[in-house]
């Protein structure tokens, strides 16, 4: 949104925190020829690149198409414009039930036969993402999935691993924990007419223990910091997609998996899963 040139020094700040895969969130053709660019000296094997498809290319607004052709020429344009030679992963965007035709399917898997895409994959949270799952047509299931993840998601990403796919997180740090305040209440019963009926107040010591309080409270870690390392702890997480478009903001988050959880989180953590009610 801040226009090419803060793209590319954004991709040059992430080359060099060694960070490696690439997606673009929609098939613009301004933003692909951006990714290209930057990446353009570097062994193209080195570097995984994928694109959100479905959501648009960025010149007529957010209009959905999976159609055959729509799909297709989305990806030509893309390549055409960035000289990658190829796609690592295409994500559709959260198809609806009738939003994917057979013919729409069949360019999908031709353009996996000719090597333009790599890996075809979907993404989205709605119950029919269970039906693409277990269609065993896709590489990737790309969910939300964070601390708050309720059972439905867990059993969505095992069933995913039976299918032999990928599992990309996303949302791994969602607006419901996104400030103090928020991480306090999340989970617990909401106030009644006038304020009664809701959590007691407590001025104990123990106050926060069993919510998600401790998440704004950890020094020297940010709640984003902390609710990625969870999710890059989980063994059937393969990869998680992070947005970021500030630069220090993109080097704090990089430096995450080289970091060691401070002690006793990974308890508070499964305390406050416990007291939220969301432990699986």
């Amino acid at each position: 949104s801040r226009g090419p040139g803060a793209a590319r020094e954004l991709i040059f700040t992430a080359l060099e925190a060694g960070v490696n895969c690439y997606r673009l969130e929609s098939a613009d053709p301004v933003l692909a020829e951006v990714v290209g660019d930057a990446l353009s000296n570097l062994d193209r094997k080195l570097v995984s690149v994928g694109i959100t498809l479905g959501a648009g290319d960025g010149r007529r607004g957010p209009a959905r198409d999976f159609s055959a052709e729509g799909m297709t020429g989305s990806i030509d344009r893309v390549l055409h414009v960035s000289g990658l030679g190829w796609i690592d992963f295409a994500l559709l965007d959260e198809p609806g039930e009738h939003e994917l035709p057979q013919s729409s399917l069949n360019a999908l898997k031709a353009l996996r036969a000719t090597e333009r895409v790599r890996l075809l994959g979907v993404s989205g949270d709605g119950e029919v993402m269970d039906a693409y799952v277990s269609t065993g047509a896709f590489d990737i299931l790309a969910t939300p999935y964070n601390l708050n993840s309720s059972w439905q998601v867990r059993h969505r990403i095992r069933a995913a691993r039976e299918q032999d796919m990928a599992v990309f997180a996303y949302d791994y740090f969602p607006q419901s924990l996104s400030t103090a305040k928020k991480a306090d209440t999340a989970g617990q019963p909401k106030k009644g007419l006038f304020g009664f009926g809701g959590p007691r107040k407590s001025n104990n010591l123990l106050a926060g223990a069993g919510t998600y309080a401790f998440l704004h409270r950890t020094q020297g870690w940010s709640g984003e910091a902390i609710c990625l390392a969870y999710t890059l702890t989980d063994p059937a997480i393969s990869s998680v997609l992070v947005s970021a478009d500030q630069a220090d903001q993109l080097l704090a988050l990089a430096a995450v998996p080289e970091r060691d959880m401070p002690p006793g989180l990974a308890a508070q953590i499964e305390m406050a899963r416990v007291g939220t009610g969301q432990a699986a």
